[in-house]
Parts: C-alpha cells; sequence; structure tokens
C-alpha cells in the first residue's frame, strides 16, 4: 500500500490586492472577534511576496451560543490542525473563493517497495488529505519508471485501474501492473 500524505500546509492561491500576487501562506494564526452575541473569526494568510496579511472567513456574525466549545478554543489556541482542517473545507474555500496549491507540500511513503519486480503487482494508493495529483505522476514517482513510461504502460494495457488515470486524483484508488516481458 503507497500512502500520499501532507509535509506542509498548502499555499491558498488567492490574488493580493497590494502586488498582484497569487499566493499567500497560512501565518498559523487566527483573528476572533465578538461584538455582543455575535462572533467572527478569520483565518490570516500572508502574501508570499509581500508579506501583505489577508482574512479568509471561517465563521460569520454567528452567535456564540451555536458555535461549539472546542471549535472556540481551537480558534483561540491557533491549532495548526484546525487550520489543515479548515483549508481542505470545500464551504471555506467556496466562501473565500479560494484553492490550494499543494505543489512541495505533499510526499508518496510506498512502504519501501520502490521498484516493482514481480510480473502482476497489485497496489493501493489512500490519500491522508484531499490532495491533487496526477496518478501517473505517483506511479511514476513510486514505481522508479519515467512519466513516459507509465503512460506507455497505461496505453499498452499492462497498467489498468478501475478509475481514470489520467488528469488529477484526491481519492483512495487501485491498480494493477502487469509487467510481463
Amino acid at each position: 500500500m503507497w500512502a500520499v500524505g501532507p509535509t506542509c500546509l498548502p499555499l491558498v492561491i488567492r490574488r493580493c490586492h497590494i502586488c498582484a500576487s497569487e499566493r499567500f501562506r497560512a501565518s498559523g494564526r487566527f483573528r476572533v472577534n465578538a461584538n455582543h452575541k455575535l462572533i467572527d473569526a478569520w483565518l490570516l494568510v500572508l502574501c508570499t511576496a509581500c508579506g501583505e496579511t489577508a482574512k479568509l472567513t471561517v465563521l460569520e456574525r454567528m452567535n456564540v451560543r451555536s458555535v461549539r466549545p472546542e471549535l472556540l478554543d481551537r480558534l483561540h489556541d491557533n491549532d495548526t490542525g484546525l487550520i489543515a482542517e479548515l483549508l481542505q473545507d470545500p464551504v471555506v474555500r467556496r466562501r473565500n473563493r479560494i484553492a490550494l496549491d499543494w505543489d512541495n507540500a505533499w510526499r508518496l511513503d510506498t512502504g519501501g517497495s520502490d521498484h516493482l519486480d514481480p510480473e502482476v503487482i497489485d497496489v493501493s494508493v489512500r490519500f491522508a488529505a484531499r490532495i491533487p495529483v496526477r496518478p501517473v505522476r505517483l506511479i511514476a514517482e513510486g514505481s522508479g519508471l519515467s512519466r513516459a513510461e507509465v503512460e506507455r504502460l497505461i496505453t499498452e494495457g499492462k497498467l489498468v485501474s478501475a478509475v481514470r488515470l489520467t488528469g488529477k486524483l484526491s481519492d483512495d484508488f487501485t491498480f494493477t501492473f502487469t509487467l510481463k516481458r
């Protein structure tokens, strides 16, 4: 079994209103503001080019009593696990009109099976987070083959899967190698 996991937080794709850069990194901090019985919370992100701070809305004008106490504690504690969860949350991403850049923020653990030797082998790929990765890239990296060689194996029918191996995937999948010479 191969596992794809994050090594760090992904960059946030959003245009900076100061320098027009399109990459932000999570600052590791939240800002929480209460006004009477209503609460707002934002995740602070910093522009990678100019350092300008932007706010990603987490909670907006919510009644304090409707927010779980453990969530409030995690916000006040600047919980990095919560940051990762919120960046993965499709509701937060849609509300803030952001996307994530996972380049250089994940790694593949093949469990020591760098090169595949048997004639037929089944491999399960598990994702620890919703990281969109091209299966051809994963298979090439995990098996020690070039991407062109992996694409050739797919074309020849020697590498098959129930899912489409072109494009990007972020869900668990399995594939089968048939390496008969």
